[in-house]
């Protein structure tokens, strides 16, 4: 008779890694976030996760741009803009409204005090 394997399995998922559902975009973001602000409230995580999901459109709307070009040609031989950049600008403006209700718009707090590395008082 064969003695069943035991698998330990956490009891919590990680909850600073990304979301599945996000995309490259989305989970570089998500990523870069939760390293400096460490977003671990459920209100906080699925604000922070809309927020990923629309970078992660945000970089669907800005490809296409550049391979179609910001300006389109229409069908009767004018020009116009191309129509992917209302949504470019709408989705840049959810993603700043949405990052500054988190309180993300501010400088992530350090362990140490006083001017960060290499910075230069010649500078001022």
């Amino acid at each position: 008779m064969k003695k069943p394997r035991l698998t330990v399995v956490p009891s919590k998922p990680n909850a600073l890694a990304p979301p599945a559902t996000l995309g490259q975009a989305g989970a570089k973001l998500w990523q870069r976030i939760q390293s400096e602000f460490r977003v671990d409230d459920a209100p906080g995580a699925a604000t922070l996760e809309e927020i990923c999901a629309a970078a992660d459109r945000l970089a669907e709307y800005a490809e296409v741009i550049a391979h179609d070009g910001p300006v389109i040609r229409t069908k009767t031989g004018g020009m116009r803009d191309h129509p992917l950049l209302k949504h470019e600008l709408q989705t840049r403006a959810f993603i700043t409204r949405a990052l500054q209700r988190l309180n993300l718009d501010v400088e992530a707090p350090r362990d140490t005090v006083g001017r960060p590395p290499g910075f230069k008082s010649d500078n001022l």
